[in-house]
Order: structure tokens, then C-alpha cells, then sequence
């Protein structure tokens, strides 16, 4: 490799940093791994092994790059404990020491980890074989039946294996359980227990059973049920040895056998071999809590893009890399490095590592990562952009070594194209931001849908709304700008692409290198995933990169194998039931306190009280022998007319696993309440969440009518119980708190949703409403079964119930003051709406919540209305801003942003926007009858052309709707906010001339800049009758350039504040910042209040 220009860091920065984890393929249809070499045996004729990196050829740059070195370790004496944080599969040849069978190729778990010291781990673990289960076709199966079986599979199947495997199933074995379906009274069953060579060969195997197998020898049909047989063949590993994710593992002294470094075939400092029997799985419990001090990388690339393009891989060149490497629970960065294409002045607190080649700069970040070893990688949109991007260009380059980015040291597996494109990178797991924001966070409210394109500046929006804070925004087309400059451009460009923080402070902004692990410590993702992981039992690559039902799954298989129960297939797609109860709501404004009553953990209480699990459902032919009334009541009927039998008979694994998760989670709650770490409280918080999160899962599993094991009769069952709780509830409350029962008011309850209702006592304080609200939630609790509990939690004061689903209220705990405006499904945070509804919605909240004047605020709309129809709001206010998510052409139907595209392609191909960008508008006066998509415009193109608004269409399609469904509540007539005497004044601007229609025949003319009258022959100021006037006129031009010259001053000076730079033009483009269109409005003002004042040179 050519060497590399490096600038060693001027300063050594503190910067608080913390971050999180990966996204693997996920695995579909049959698991056929590639093979490996043989683990101790690595031949000539092996798999190319990549290029090493030499010690110290990463120079003085690199020398803070590597982990902490190992101790010395003995393994007959010393056992080797570690977390493992990634796990997954392979095969290869079999190991002497593990296998006894003649096998050309065996499975092999490999496990990735770091010691508490935070050394890295890389574990082998052989002798653990893939099985499923197949009712036995008589209670009597002979070893000799068992033979003649395996023989019939290894026939049908030798066309399947490719291994060269003498036999695809090794063993079939008679064992006694029960199918997990139905309550089974009846003791245990014979079961065969089929052992295959290699789990590729399973869904083969399931295949040849439910196809139909006719045994000749024995002259019947084996039954074509198979039970477990989808189950993953690393999570059936985990399972059967005890292992969950993220929990720390130990190999035994004399148990293991150590790699020595030139045999080790990974990058990891410690290597080793143990068979799956003799592994030790310790719960993630008391001192096994802890966390090791995982790596995090966080990377993000900047490429420069032709004119009017978004980057491609195969044309645009890779131009800067920055990285920043944290250990877990460390504030300073162990690593802070950018490299650039061609010279990059130095950054203070960094290391700048220039290239004149592009492939030198790509090989260069493969060894950063090899070097670093960081365990987890996170960004920005990694998976989506920057990760596939990089194989992409190395790819175009010819660049074969560049994608060994991973723990192994010869091998890499390919990305393909699913919802998100997949950059397999063993040992390292993928985080990516948005990926992870999406899937925890309610942004469909915030109009990041999911096919909308995810680009930097929605990365700094996220900032703005996670942090609080506004951040600079390059956009791509400025990037090549300042790579063609010069070293010093091509440094700023180095620091936004890195952001680094000094003392708090951050240089040039944040966002890209920086940002993602600022919002990731703040979001808590790396603590709230790990004790996922360990909760549900699975990787958490398994977290990341699939759906909700595996984490449930998990614990299911975990609590049946104990019990020795199996699993069958799955059950009826696409039978709907019947959902929550909403009961019909009493809209209006409520000027006293409203209580509000939630029924805790509604969904898992009812299926813990009532015994609901696959295990107790009885079939509708059985009821009869199990009545649900009566003094000899066997079992419970739930009002969907499903009968469960009682726990006495037999307890539900569901159930189980619910009083588990919930007692765990009281359990987090205390040890998070007494920790004094605030590393051990974010760990202990994380896992309380996590259980919490568990818990609501297990309802939602057994009624997606398309997962691993639906069970519609239960859905059903936890959704009518939780709707005769609703009704009963508001049925005893109402019976209960009347006057003729000594209260000082009939209650009323005014709406339920699901698992809540509210209720208004008639009481006009906030402390006697609190103090019935509690008293009724202890009475209503008296009459459900336990664990069923009503809790009072909160009042509201005043209460605004617009309909189903939308209210807003001031929300009291305490009687002594609010906490905070509460509201749902109310307009106050969608991102695709203008600024202009936000805010008029908020403040109306305000008015009407905590000023108690609807008065007020029904003046304040119409006074919003008519600046809005005079042309007195700030254009900011009114820019909507939608993602271009694809190309242009490819949009079926006409929408305002990508017609708006198209047009500005036209104008300026350089500047238009590209597929991936977020295309900001505004509607502007139009034809009479055009359509909105006709009437969207360039708000820049607006400001600098005077284009006139179209305020009647804010007025009817962005705020008629959201003030009528605020206000229909409260006002007897709304529709009187969008019309009378503030509605009749409208004022319209004038265009530019030559800015296109009929002001394309418009003559300028010079007017007076007094009355604005056209100015005469030889009158240069002011017009003959305001000459007497003309020192006033002067003085009065002077004070507004002054004016306008301090707004755009402290606009700018905010503007370089952003950018972290005092001493530096402006380049952040951030269309979704309102100072931007203030900041060129005030800009364009100052030109033409100057021009108006030079008209007074020759006076």
C-alpha cells in the first residue's frame, strides 16, 4: 500500500460519546452456509486468505488504533469468560477432538464477543446437531423401525446434499412429549426425534414428511405433521444450552482448546474451540449484569457527486471517510480519524490521514476497521447508503480485498436487496440509526414514512427534534465545491464529515460521524438492545434485522422444551376478529378536572387471570366435558365463546412467562431505583423497558395472522374480555358516584379507549377529583380476577375530546401543579404539514389548556388568518417539504414536490433536486381551476421573484380542517373563524417582471420613495411633490437599510454559530431551519433597500 500523508491531533478533545449495534441478512428459507477450512488444518489449497496488515505498518497514526493486549492465557488452567454480543453459523469439516461421526462437513456455531478487560473473542463451538420432530406412526417404534427410517430419509435426500456427506440424516430417536395445541390430559406421546447432518437439510427433510411418506415395513402412513422444524438453527442452539443474547459465557479450564495467532482464522486476540456440551451459559443476573466494554464505530462517507446527480458507485469517487471508535461506558473517543482524497489542512483533535489514490483511501479504512476490531458499527443510514455504497466503489475500482471488513479472516458474505439493502459483516454488528428510529419511534407522524428516502438533513431534523438543537446542512451539490478548492476547503469538509467535540462544543456543528452516536447515547439504543436480547433470548442481529414475533418465539421455545412440549405448524392465515372497545366519546371542552383510570398491563393481566394459552384452549368439540359455570366449573369462557381450562387442571405457558417477565421487571425497577452507577441505572432501565415491551408482545403474537404461531381463538378471547371490562367499568362507576349515593355529582364517563376510560366526577378541583379517582379504581379492581388492577393515574385539567382517538388535555400527577400539555392525534408535530398549522395549533393549546380563554384563542386564529390573507406571515411558515424518492418519471400520479422537480431540472440541472432529496414548496396563485401540483413552487424562486402565495389555499386545505376539528368541540359556530370581516382584506404581490406570465410585458419603472408615484424627467428620489419632504424621505431609507442590516447581521452571525465558525461563509442549506428563508428574504430586502438608498448619491 502507498503511504499515507498524516496529521497527528493537535489537542487530545473530551467529547461525550456513547453508541450501539448491526443488521445481518436474515435467514430465509433453507440455512446453507458456505464452508470453511478445517479449524486447525489450514491448508495451501484452502480459501485465499486476505492480505495481513504487518505490525506497525499502520504507522504513527494508527498507534492508538488496536484493543488492549491479552494476557497470557492457559487453557488447561485458566477458564475464558466473555459476553458474546453476535452469534451465527457455518460449516466446515468436523474436528477430530469434537466428532466422531465419518462427516465431510459439520455445523459449527461461532460466537463473537469481549472479556471484561475488553479483549476480543472469537468461539467455535462444535458437536451441536440440527434436529425437528415427527409424531411416531405407533406407540411402539422399534430401533429397528428408527433404522429403516433414517435409511429412507438418506435415500431421498442424497440428491440434496451437496456436502458429500455419506448420510443427511444421522439418527432418529423415540422420545415422549406432547404438542404444545390444546389441552391434552393424557400423558405424554411418542415423538421421533429426527438428528440431520446439517440444517440446509432440514426443510428438505419437512418437505419429504409433509409431502406424505408411505413406510412399506410397517404398512401405514407417517404422519405428515412436523413439529419445530422451522426453528433457526442458531436460536434452537441457544435454546437448548441456555444462552441468551448479550450474556456472558465461560469456558471451562481444560475444557476449551486456544488457536495460537497464526492458525487463528479471525481478527480476534482470542480464539478458541469447546464442544456445545461442555459450554457454560450464566443469566444475565446480579454480578452477570454487567456489560463489557464493547468497541463502537461510527463512520459516515462523503462522495462528490456529478452535477444534478445524487452520488453513484460505479461513476462518483469515495472523498472522505471519518471515524470515531468509543468503548462503552467511556466518554472520550479512543480513535478520532477522517481520511480525504488529495491534501486536507490538519484538525485539531483528529487524525488526517490524506490519499492520492482513491483505492489507497478504501484499502487504508479496511485496515482502520481490522485495526480498531470494533464490535458494533453504527450511522446514519449505513445499511441504505453507506456501507453498499463502499463495496459498490471498490467493486467499480477493482478493488477484490476491500470487503473483508468483518472478524474473519477469508470471508464476507454478499448484500442483496430486501427492504433494505444487507452488508453481512461477521462478528460485527450493524446499528443503523434510522432503521432503528423508524422501528422504535412513532415517526409516521412525523412524515418519515417508509418508502420516503432517508437523506443527512432528515439525520439533522432528528437532531433538532431528539436533542434540541439546529445543525448545519451541506448538501451534496456544495460537497464538490470544496473538494475542487483547496486543502483548507477540503478541511472543512473533513470536519463536517467527522464533527468533533471539544469540551460540549462542537466544531463546524454535529451531525454525520458525530450525530448518530450523540442521538444513540440519548435514545439509550446500545443498553436498550442488549437487555432485549438477554430478555427475549436472541442475538441482536435477531432484534434488528426482524419482525416483533421472534422475541416472543423465543421465550415460547424456551418455556415448552422445559415442560417438554412441542410445537406444530403454523396455524389459520387471515381470519380477522373483532378488536378493542372504543366507547363513543362526549365530545366537548371540559372546564373541570377529568379522571382518568387505566387498567395495568390490560392485555397480558386478562390472559394471566384467566389461564389464555395454546396449552389450556379447548376445541369446541370438548366443551361439553368442561363446563364454565356452576360450583364444578372446569373451565373459564371468554365472551368471543372460547373455553380455557382453569389453572387448577393445567397452568398456561403464556401465563407463565407473563408473571415471569413482569416479576423480572418489578425486580430492574428496584435495582434501577437502588444502583448509585449511572452505568449499572441505564443497564437496570434498559431491561425494564425491555420486559415491559416483552410482556405487550405476547397478545400481539398469537393475533398476527401471519407469524410463527397464531392463535386467533386467544386474540379474540384477551379483546372481548378487555371490551366487557370497558363496559363494565363504566357501568359500575356510573351506578356507583351519583348524588343519590351521597356524592357530591353523578359521575359521567365521558369515553374508553382500550385499556383506559375517563371520567368526569362534577367536581371542581383537581385534588377531589384525584382523591375519587383513586377510590373508584380500587373498587372497580375488587371485581376483576387478579391480577387485574385499575389505576388511577392522572387528571386532566382542563380536557379537550375532540372524537375517537383525539383529545388534548392539561395533564395533572400532582394537585399542586400540571405537568404538561398532553394531546393525540392532534396536528402539533407532522413534519408534512407546514410550520404554519404546528404553530397555530400549539398556540391555540396554550390558549385554551393553560389559559383557560377558547375566546382567546378564537381571536388569535383570526388574527393568524387575516396576516395570512394580507401576506404579512413569514414564507418560512408556509414552506411543506416532501422526499423524492424515487426518479421523477417513475411517480405514477402527479404530486406537488416531483412536479416541482421536473420543473426546477429545467431552470438549473445542477442545482434541481436529485432522487433522495427532500424537495421543499410552497403554492403560489395560479389559473383559476389549476392544480395544487401546478401551483408548487421554489420558495427561493418565490422570494427572489416576488411570486404571490396562494393564501386561500393555506387557508382551505392546510388549516380549515385542523382549527374546525380543534374548535367544533368548544364553539357553536367554527366555520365563523374562516370567514367575516378578517377575512375580507387580501393582499397579493406583485411578480418581478421577467419572472413569466403577463409580467413578461410589464415595463419597470422608476417610482418615488415617498408615495411610490411614478417619478417624472430628472427625478431621481422622490417625486415633485414630496420634494419638500426629501431629507425626511433620506433619513427615513437610512434607518431601514440600517435595520434590515442588524436583522441579516444577527441572522448570519446565528447561521456561522451553527456551523461552528465565525470566520467562514454560510453553505448550510437546511431547508426544514426557519432561519433559512428569513436569513434570504432578509438578504434580498437588504439589496433593495440599498439600491434605494444609492438613488440619493447624486442629491
Amino acid at each position: 500500500m502507498s503511504a499515507a500523508h498524516v496529521k497527528r491531533p493537535a489537542t487530545v478533545m473530551e467529547g461525550k460519546e456513547n453508541l450501539p449495534s448491526k443488521r445481518p441478512a436474515p435467514e430465509v428459507g433453507p440455512e446453507v452456509p458456505a464452508p470453511v477450512p478445517d479449524f486447525f488444518d489450514v491448508t495451501d489449497d484452502g480459501p485465499e486468505v486476505v492480505e495481513e496488515i504487518e505490525e506497525g505498518a499502520l504507522g504513527e497514526a494508527g498507534r492508538n488504533w488496536p484493543r488492549p493486549p491479552a494476557a497470557p492465557l492457559d487453557a488447561s488452567r485458566d477458564k475464558l469468560v466473555f459476553q458474546q454480543l453476535e452469534l451465527d453459523y457455518t460449516s466446515g469439516p468436523p474436528n477430530k477432538r469434537f466428532y466422531n461421526a465419518q462427516l465431510r462437513e459439520v455445523p459449527i456455531i461461532r460466537m463473537f464477543g469481549v472479556t471484561e478487560l475488553g479483549n476480543s473473542v472469537c468461539l467455535f463451538v462444535h458437536g451441536f446437531e440440527p434436529y425437528f420432530y415427527i409424531e411416531s406412526p405407533r406407540p411402539t417404534f422399534s430401533p429397528d423401525d428408527c433404522r429403516a427410517l433414517v435409511e429412507m430419509f438418506n435415500n431421498l435426500l442424497a440428491t440434496k446434499d451437496r456436502s458429500g456427506n455419506a448420510q443427511c440424516c444421522l439418527r432418529i430417536e423415540v422420545v415422549q412429549k406432547q404438542s404444545m395445541m390444546y389441552y391434552q390430559p393424557a400423558k405424554s406421546r411418542a415423538f421421533l426425534k429426527v438428528v440431520m447432518a446439517l440444517p440446509g437439510l432440514v426443510a428438505p427433510a419437512r418437505g419429504l414428511v409433509e409431502g406424505g411418506l408411505w413406510l412399506e415395513w410397517l404398512a401405514c402412513r407417517l404422519p405428515q405433521t412436523t413439529y419445530e422444524s422451522n426453528v433457526l438453527y442458531a436460536l434452537r442452539f441457544m435454546v437448548d444450552t441456555g444462552i441468551v443474547g448479550g450474556n456472558w459465557v465461560e469456558l471451562p479450564a481444560g475444557k476449551y482448546v486456544l488457536t495460537p495467532g497464526p492458525s487463528q482464522l479471525s481478527h480476534c486476540q482470542l480464539e478458541a474451540h469447546i464442544a456445545a456440551a461442555d459450554l457454560v451459559s450464566h443469566a444475565p443476573e446480579g454480578a452477570w449484569a454487567k456489560l463489557a466494554p464493547f468497541r463502537i464505530l461510527s463512520v459516515d462517507i462523503e462522495c462528490q457527486g456529478r452535477k444534478g446527480h445524487f452520488p453513484e458507485a460505479q461513476h462518483d469517487p469515495v472523498i472522505q471517510i471519518a471515524s470515531l471508535v468509543t468503548e462503552m461506558g467511556k466518554a472520550t473517543p479512543a480513535v478520532r480519524n477522517v481520511m480525504t482524497l488529495r491534501d486536507c489542512s490538519p484538525i485539531a483533535g483528529a487524525e488526517v490521514m490524506s490519499f492520492e489514490d482513491e483505492k489507497d483511501l478504501l484499502m487504508r479504512w479496511r485496515d482502520l476497521i481490522i485495526e480498531t476490531d470494533p464490535d458494533v458499527i453504527i450511522g446514519y443510514n449505513i445499511i441504505g447508503f453507506d456501507l453498499p455504497y463502499l463495496l459498490d466503489r471498490a467493486t467499480a475500482l477493482g478493488v477484490p480485498q476491500f470487503w473483508a471488513w468483518g472478524k474473519l479472516r477469508n470471508r464476507s458474505k454478499a448484500y442483496g436487496t430486501h427492504e433494505y439493502k444487507e452488508v453481512g459483516i461477521e462478528g460485527r454488528v450493524q446499528f443503523d440509526l434510522l432503521q432503528a428510529i423508524r422501528r422504535d419511534h412513532n415517526l409516521s407522524s412525523y412524515s418519515l414514512n417508509s418508502g420516503e428516502c432517508m437523506t443527512g438533513l432528515d439525520c439533522l431534523w432528528m437532531s433538532a427534534h431528539f436533542l434540541g438543537e439546529q445543525k448545519e446542512d451541506v448538501h451534496h451539490s456544495d460537497i464538490s465545491k470544496l473538494q475542487d478548492g483547496n486543502s483548507e476547503t477540503r478541511r472543512r469538509l473533513a470536519i463536517y464529515c467527522l464533527k468533533v467535540p471539544r469540551e460540549g462544543v462542537v466544531v463546524l456543528g454535529e451531525g454525520d460521524a458525530y450525530l448518530p452516536q450523540r442521538l444513540l447515547d440519548k435514545l439509550m439504543c446500545m443498553y436498550n438492545y442488549i437487555e432485549m436480547a438477554r430478555v427475549t433470548g436472541v442475538p441482536m442481529s435477531f432484534l434488528l434485522a426482524r419482525g416483533q414475533s421472534i422475541k416472543v418465539f423465543s421465550q415460547i421455545l424456551r418455556k415448552t422444551r422445559a415442560r417438554g412440549l412441542l410445537r406444530g405448524g403454523q396455524g389459520e392465515d387471515g381470519v380477522a376478529y373483532e378488536g378493542a372497545t372504543v366507547l363513543e366519546p362526549k365530545a366537548g371542552y371540559y372546564a373541570t378536572p377529568v379522571a382518568t383510570l387505566d387498567f395495568a398491563s390490560l392485555y397480558p393481566s386478562i390472559m394471566m387471570a384467566h389461564n389464555l394459552c395454546y396449552t389450556t384452549l379447548l376445541p369446541r368439540g370438548a366443551h361439553a366435558s368442561f363446563p364454565a359455570t356452576g360450583e364444578g366449573a372446569r373451565a373459564v369462557e371468554s365472551p368471543s365463546g372460547e373455553r380455557f381450562v382453569k389453572p387448577e387442571l393445567q397452568a398456561g405457558v403464556l401465563p407463565e412467562i407473563l408473571r415471569e417477565l413482569l416479576s423480572a421487571r418489578k425486580r430492574a425497577r428496584a435495582d434501577m431505583a437502588s444502583a448509585t452507577d449511572p452505568f449499572l441505572k441505564a443497564v437496570f432501565n434498559g431491561r425494564q423497558l425491555a420486559l415491559k415491551i416483552s410482556a405487550n408482545s405476547v397478545y400481539g403474537f398469537t393475533g398476527a395472522t401471519v407469524g410463527a404461531l397464531p392463535c386467533l381463538e386467544i386474540s379474540s378471547s384477551v379483546t372481548s374480555f378487555g371490551r366487557a371490562m370497558i363496559e363494565a367499568t363504566k357501568q359500575k362507576v356510573m351506578s356507583t358516584f351519583n348524588k343519590a349515593s351521597g356524592y357530591p355529582a353523578d359521575a359521567d364517563v365521558i369515553y374508553g379507549d382500550t385499556d383506559s376510560v375517563m371520567v368526569n366526577f362534577g367536581v371542581p378541583d383537581t385534588a377531589t377529583a384525584m382523591a375519587l379517582g383513586q377510590e373508584a379504581a380500587d373498587l372497580v379492581s375488587k371485581t376483576f380476577v387478579q391480577p387485574i388492577k385499575l389505576e388511577f393515574e392522572k387528571v386532566y385539567n382542563p380536557y379537550l375530546l375532540i372524537s375517537k382517538k383525539r383529545y388534548a388535555g392539561l395533564l395533572w400527577t400532582r394537585a399542586e401543579a400540571w405537568d404538561k400539555i398532553d394531546t393525540k392525534g392532534i396536528e402539533t408535530v407532522r413534519r408534512d404539514n407546514c410550520l404554519l398549522v404546528r404553530n397555530v395549533i400549539t398556540t391555540c393549546l396554550d390558549m385554551i389548556l393553560v389559559q383557560r380563554s377558547p375566546e382567546r384563542a378564537a381571536e388569535y386564529v383570526k388574527g393568524v388568518i387575516a396576516d395570512l390573507l394580507m401576506n404579512k406571515l413569514d414564507l418560512s411558515l408556509l414552506v411543506v417539504s416532501k422526499g423524492l424518492t424515487q426518479d421523477a418519471a417513475d411517480y405514477e400520479t402527479k404530486a406537488a414536490h416531483v412536479e416541482l422537480a421536473k420543473k426546477m431540472k429545467k431552470r438549473d440541472p445542477a442545482t434541481a433536486p436529485a432522487m433522495g432529496d427532500r424537495v421543499p414548496y410552497v403554492i403560489i396563485k395560479a389559473a383559476r381551476g389549476a392544480k395544487a401540483y401546478e401551483k408548487a413552487e421554489d420558495p427561493l424562486y418565490v422570494l427572489r421573484n416576488n411570486l404571490p402565495i396562494d393564501s386561500q389555499h393555506y387557508l382551505d386545505h392546510y388549516l380549515a380542517q385542523p382549527l374546525m376539528r380543534l374548535f367544533e368541540p368548544i364553539l357553536r359556530n367554527p366555520r365563523d373563524l374562516l370567514c367575516g370581516a378578517h377575512t375580507r382584506a387580501i393582499l397579493v404581490s406583485t411578480p418581478s417582471s421577467g419572472s413569466g406570465g403577463i409580467m413578461r410585458f410589464a415595463q419597470k419603472k422608476v417610482t418615488c420613495l415617498g408615495c411610490k408615484a411614478a417619478l417624472g424627467p430628472g427625478e431621481k428620489t422622490v417625486c415633485k411633490h414630496c420634494q419638500p419632504k426629501e431629507g425626511e424621505v433620506y433619513c427615513k431609507t437610512v434607518a431601514a437599510v440600517n435595520d434590515l442590516e442588524t436583522q441579516f447581521a444577527a441572522l448570519w452571525t446565528q447561521c456561522q454559530r451553527c456551523q461552528g465558525s465565525l470566520h467562514q461563509d454560510v453553505l448550510c442549506r437546511s431547508r426544514d431551519c426557519p432561519i433559512f428563508y428569513r436569513r434570504m428574504k432578509v438578504q434580498k430586502e437588504v439589496g433593495e433597500a440599498a439600491a434605494s438608498l444609492a438613488r440619493f448619491d447624486e442629491w
